[in-house]
């Protein structure tokens, strides 16, 4: 027979048994501890909003399944639509109209799941027996024999054997010890439960092993498929941070469906805490693996201790190196696989055109397009080989931007020529070579969507961003630049979003635009309702829900999140031979050394150089980045015998302590502000006095490489992209002259 769509639709019943309609409706049974043995499978089916109780939490487990309520529950898990139509009446004799199921035998006989007596009867509150169980089940789902042993002493003859062969071969029910089926046998409601739930999950597994995605759609809860399309991040519960699969994250797994979270640092102490995390999420998912994923861009975007900590983007843009830019993108998911992490929200495609973008940056590979084209599809391709997501972001481009989305809505005014030259080139260049996740930017577009709406902030008119816009998203990016995979959104709490829209309305319009995966949201039990009821009331059609779902099970279904044989005590034996192994780190400090780039120089090929005894100060925003480039240089200095002092930016007696050096080592990092409006006032005086008394220097740049706009008459300089040990640590071999700069800068500074 064919297996109807699920669905939550339904209403009372009757005063015999109450529908659980859906899963934050559930019943919660306080009868069931004499039935331990089938307490799962009465939930199960309870939280499918299949079999419900009498009230007050009694379900009654030993009590007998009727035929009528037999039916009924297969009516509720097959035809939920058809309950919402109007009643339709029966032929049999003794189910008149007002009958508490009246409408559900009309329905299964009209399906034919179950059929009436030779005298025109239904039967309706008679007992239901093995043999009616194993022909109704038969009848509702398409079964094979199965390969088990199911001979039984009293079926042979029996009118139900093809029927109880079907179910016993593939383990559906069992016999008894005496080698009897007992097919005459009366059967409770925790057995009917019981069967059923293992008959769906059978079908299930079977789907999951066919890769048969429709079939199991079919089979999945709305409350299932749009658990499916949320990833909310679990920082905290209780006042404590998650690094534990507790108590809250178990509710929040299982009531909300949770098809995948996002981890951040504060879930993460070591390694082997975060892949015991990993492991016991997966366990706790059930039949369908969740997607985990994290932010492990490298630089200054990291979040695994003890990782192999990658020099950043646009150190790699610096190298203009393909090859390492893929090498890059294989180690980083090799590490995070072994850790259990299946999504790298990675690489950033955007375009750092603006200088003063406070957010993006040094994230970015280059100004130019071509550079991030050629070094992003490098790196998806070794993720892509280690068997970790790329998550590309963020469509359709942040890089010119002068608001972070993090804080505010940024607008894009440039025309659809500039976007298509510019800002799309990467996304199109990775489209076409496969890549199978993006993630939306909260920007608006007014060139593709010019839609205004208004704001719940301030009541004014705001432009619709990218991650609401169905033009943008399924108009542009589907239908014109052909992208057939996953569309997950940048974070919901993001105020971009939050302010101006209202999470219940911008998780509606994001999925009716076009997003499969929402991440973050605010408060994810809502964002789950909200979808549930926007199916329920038609606002979002159902057919868009199972588009998404399908995309999603396809996506875990190719990277082998299905295949979970893996103990955890070989994952945690395996790990210390990929987390920071001796390749991956070779690989780190090459991207470091290679991405040093000059940026002022007296001779045009080498910074200032640092000589015998020199009294070194080395000058910082703050003391801790002091400290560590003191310490890397006395490291690499044993020879020089040099004298060092630290001193920090702004303080009164710096000044006083940088005109006693003979060499300064000024360190500047900008990031994640306006670059125009950083203090730059500071380091101009500093290297305005250097330069008058012939001071030896190198101002040294560790965020965005963009002081040679801001800062005038820089006699020595140096780039390393990232404030991170290996970026100064090759800076300070290039000061002492061990290597050279040989990078590039990948911006324009004019």
């Amino acid at each position: 027979m064919q297996r109807k769509m699920i669905g939550i639709f339904g209403a009372v019943l009757g005063s015999m048994l109450i529908w659980a309609g859906n899963a934050a409706a559930e019943e919660r049974f306080n009868d069931l501890q004499y039935s331990k043995w089938a307490e799962d499978g009465i939930e199960y089916m309870a939280k499918r909003g299949t079999v419900a109780g009498y009230g007050v939490g009694k379900f009654k487990p030993a009590g007998l399944v009727t035929r009528a309520q037999a039916v009924t529950f297969l009516v509720r898990e097959l035809y939920p639509e058809q309950l919402e139509k109007p009643a339709e009446g029966t032929t049999y004799s003794d189910v008149p109209k007002t009958h508490a199921f009246t409408k559900e035998i009309a329905i299964a006989s009209k399906n034919g799941l179950a059929s009436g007596f030779p005298d025109g009867s239904f039967r309706p509150d008679a007992p239901l027996s093995r043999a009616e169980t194993a022909a109704f089940l038969t009848r509702a789902y398409s079964l094979s024999e199965g390969k088990q042993t199911a001979n039984w002493s009293d079926t042979e003859n029996h009118w139900a054997a093809a029927p109880i062969l079907v179910m016993s071969s593939n383990g559906l029910v069992g016999g008894y010890s005496d080698g009897t089926y007992r097919p005459n046998q009366t059967v409770t409601r925790a057995e009917y439960a019981v069967f059923m739930s293992r008959l769906i999950q059978f079908e299930r597994q079977a789907a999951i092993q066919a890769q048969d995605w429709d079939k199991l759609i079919s089979y999945m809860t709305v409350s299932e498929q749009v658990g499916q399309m949320l990833m909310p991040d679990i920082r905290q519960w209780n006042g404590k941070v998650t690094t534990t699969v507790n108590e809250g994250l178990k509710s929040s797994i299982h009531n909300q469906d949770l098809g995948g979270l996002i981890l951040f640092d504060k879930n993460i102490v070591d390694t082997r805490q975060v892949t015991t995390l990993t492991h016991n999420l997966q366990m706790e998912a059930g039949d369908i693996p969740m997607f985990l994923g994290i932010d492990q861009e490298g630089g200054v975007i990291k979040r695994i201790p003890g990782g192999t900590n990658l020099p950043g983007q646009m150190a790699l843009g610096a190298t203009g190196d393909s090859a390492l830019a893929e090498a890059a993108g294989q180690l980083t998911g090799e590490e995070l696989k072994a850790l259990g992490l299946n999504i790298n929200f990675a690489p950033v495609l955007d375009i750092n055109s603006n200088p003063d973008n406070p957010i993006i940056g040094m994230r970015s590979f280059s100004s130019d397009a071509d550079l991030v084209t050629r070094l992003g599809l490098a790196t998806i391709t070794g993720l892509r080989q280690s068997g970790v997501i790329a998550a590309v972001k963020h469509f359709p481009g942040h890089g010119d931007t002068m608001v972070d989305s993090h804080l505010g809505l940024p607008v894009l005014t440039h025309n659809r020529e500039r976007l298509d030259s510019v800002e799309l080139k990467p996304f199109l260049a990775a489209i076409e070579n496969g890549v199978e996740m993006i993630m939306t930017a909260h920007i608006a577009f007014p060139a593709i969507d010019n839609e205004q709406v208004t704001s719940l902030k301030d009541g004014q008119r705001v432009p619709v961003p990218a991650t609401l816009s169905k033009k943008v998203l399924n108009g542009l990016l589907r239908e014109e630049l052909g992208y057939e995979g996953i569309i997950i959104s940048d974070a919901f709490t993001m105020d971009g979003i939050a302010e101006h829209f209202g999470e219940d309305q911008a998780v509606e319009r994001a999925v009716n635009a076009g997003v499969d995966i929402i991440l973050m949201p605010q408060n994810s039990a809502a964002a789950h309702q909200t979808l549930v009821n926007a199916v329920k009331n038609g606002t979002i059609p159902i057919d868009t829900i199972h588009a998404s779902v399908e995309r999603i099970l396809e996506l875990k279904a190719k990277y082998g999140l299905f295949e979970r044989s893996e103990s955890l005590t070989s994952k945690l034996a395996e790990l210390n031979k990929v987390i920071g192994s001796q390749g991956h780190r070779e690989v780190e400090r090459e991207i470091a050394e290679r991405a040093v780039t000059l940026l002022a120089s007296s001779d045009g090929k080498r910074p200032d150089s640092l000589q015998q005894g020199d009294r070194v100060v080395i000058v910082a925003a703050e003391e801790e980045q002091a400290k560590q480039l003191e310490r890397q240089l006395k490291q690499a200095s044993t020879n020089l015998s040099l004298q060092t002092d630290i001193a920090l930016i702004g303080q009164t007696q710096t000044r006083e302590t940088v005109a006693k050096a003979d060499y300064v080592i000024l360190a500047s990092y900008q990031f994640r502000n306006v670059a125009s409006q950083f203090g730059w006032t500071a380091y101009q005086a500093l290297i305005n006095e250097m330069n008058t008394r012939n001071q030896r220097y190198t101002l040294l740049s560790l965020g965005n490489p963009y002081e040679t706009i801001y800062l005038k008459n820089i006699r020595s300089g140096l780039a390393v992209y990232g404030k991170q040990e290996p970026n100064t640590e090759a800076g300070i071999n290039v000061l002492l002259g061990h290597q050279e700069a040989t990078g590039k800068l990948p911006v324009k500074t004019n």
